[in-house]
């Protein structure tokens, strides 16, 4: 399903709810300055909380901030063994480091 979604999550088999969300980001990628009081009230409209809303903003501005920085300073990205690597401690640690562990 998150290949479909990268792909295109216009036809991807996600909720309507999640379509609207996805719009929602997508508006804020193309054209941030665009962002009217109605879309975050469809957004609403569609099931999401303000919580939620909030965290999806967060997420989508910040990767596109490290993308367009790591672009824009030539920093290479991890080999694949190292994202396998960190989703496996990731998947058994959570993202928090334990340092008692």
């Amino acid at each position: 399903m998150v290949q479909a979604v990268l792909d295109d999550y216009q036809t991807a088999p996600i909720s309507e709810a999640e379509r609207v969300l996805f719009e929602y980001l997508d508006k804020i990628i193309e054209n941030s300055s665009r962002i009217q009081t109605d879309d975050v009230a469809l957004v609403r409209k569609a099931g999401w909380t303000d919580e939620a809303i909030y965290d999806a903003v967060m997420v989508c501005a910040l990767f596109h901030y490290f993308n367009k920085w790591i672009d824009a300073t030539g920093v290479s990205d991890l080999p694949a063994a190292a994202y396998e690597q960190s989703g496996q401690r990731m998947a058994q640690l959570g993202y928090t480091r334990d340092e008692s562990q």
